[in-house]
């Protein structure tokens, strides 16, 4: 067997992690670009994490460099395949106690667009990126992510590709909307046994019904948001939206709450935060129902957009008295506003590092 090129290592601890991969490369220049690219990832930067950015340079004259191409080649060109560094990442992610999923985390359904100019880049298209929250030239993907108090871990990403890729559009049997993507993203959670106690995700995929019928089917529990104006029918002069239910529920002080009922919450510098929090009981919702709806907030006067959450769940209410077994464990309104929280700290804390995170795990915020 012919003896393998030596190649110039990456620093310690890096190189012992990179090792894991070395039986993909065959070529010493792949195994070097995988090197070079983790470090690019994981180095502090003030640029973007773009082909230019990756090796610390300028995107424009600094894109005909030599360690750019290089680069570019190997992420392009080069014939590696990413489904087997994937399972070796996540593989190396389960065997470490220290980052190993568990019950107690939740599968984070997510989507991130970033901007792209032209028409080469494959799936780019004129479309709504929410990292910036408006429509523009660029390209979406579709993600799901594993996270608890501790540490978050991408668990697997898919792009999106606008129906203007096929044929017949929309009704093209091979396009694949935004909605299924995720969904077959949680499936695909749970034949790799990724352990979490509920999937959670924004309003986008809260308020589709398909959605979450099809995650009930499957006996997966969520806990997703909800519009303030989401509405059910209701007669003319009974509050019918979440945001009117929970403007009615009482409240006058936080000596005279009404139905709201007091949470603190723990951040994980160890500081607290007092939540109030409302089980909605109107409509279709109810904690005797299959369908649970709860109004969280900082706030519960005013209810400020940016610190008011209205969400659905499917977990069932603590209950006192007997009946038929529940298919998930009871979730706490504390527990229902606990795993949410867990998608927002990593929607705030993970933009900024985001690439870094498709190979190594994020630690929590300190």
């Amino acid at each position: 067997m012919t003896k393998r090129i030596d190649i110039a290592p990456s620093p310690e601890p890096l190189e012992a992690y990179v090792k894991h991969f070395d039986a993909f490369f065959e070529k010493s220049n792949q195994r070097e670009g995988f090197r070079r690219y983790v470090e690019g990832l994981l180095l502090p930067s003030e640029r973007h994490k773009t082909l230019t950015g990756l090796v610390n340079t300028e995107p424009l004259v600094g894109a005909q460099l030599p360690r750019v191409q290089k680069l570019q080649w190997f992420l392009s060109e080069s014939d590696w395949d990413e489904r087997q560094v994937q399972a070796v990442r996540l593989k190396l992610l389960r065997e470490d106690p220290s980052t190993a999923p568990n019950e107690r985390g939740v599968l984070v359904i997510d989507e991130t667009g970033d901007r792209k100019d032209g028409h080469q880049t494959a799936h780019v298209s004129r479309q709504y990126l929410a990292n910036l929250g408006k429509i523009d030239n660029g390209v979406v993907s579709v993600s799901s992510l594993w996270a608890d108090e501790g540490v978050y871990c991408p668990v697997e990403v898919e792009p999106y590709t606008p129906e203007s890729y096929f044929a017949k559009g929309k009704k093209d049997p091979a396009f694949r909307t935004k909605l299924k993507i995720a969904f077959e993203l949680v499936k695909q959670a749970m034949q790799e046994e990724i352990p979490f106690r509920a999937v959670v995700a924004d309003s986008f995929y809260g308020e589709d019904r398909g959605l979450k019928q099809g995650l009930r089917k499957l006996e997966v529990p969520y806990v997703m948001a909800l519009k303030p104006s989401h509405a059910w029918w209701h007669p003319e002069d009974v509050a019918g939206t979440l945001q009117d239910v929970a403007h009615e529920a009482g409240w006058v002080s936080a000596e005279q709450p009404g139905k709201w009922v007091r949470i603190v919450r723990t951040i994980r510098s160890g500081s607290t935060q007092d939540w109030w929090a409302v089980e909605i009981v109107a409509g279709p919702y109810g904690p005797d129902k299959k369908e649970r709806a709860i109004v969280a907030t900082t706030d519960p006067k005013a209810l400020p957009d940016l610190s008011t959450w209205y969400l659905v769940t499917n977990l069932p209410a603590p209950s006192q008295g007997g009946g038929s077994e529940p298919r998930f464990p009871p979730a706490s309104l504390e527990e229902i506003l606990r795993l949410y929280g867990l998608r927002m700290w990593v929607e705030q804390s993970r933009h900024p590092r985001q690439t870094c995170a498709r190979l190594v795990p994020v630690p929590g915020p300190q």
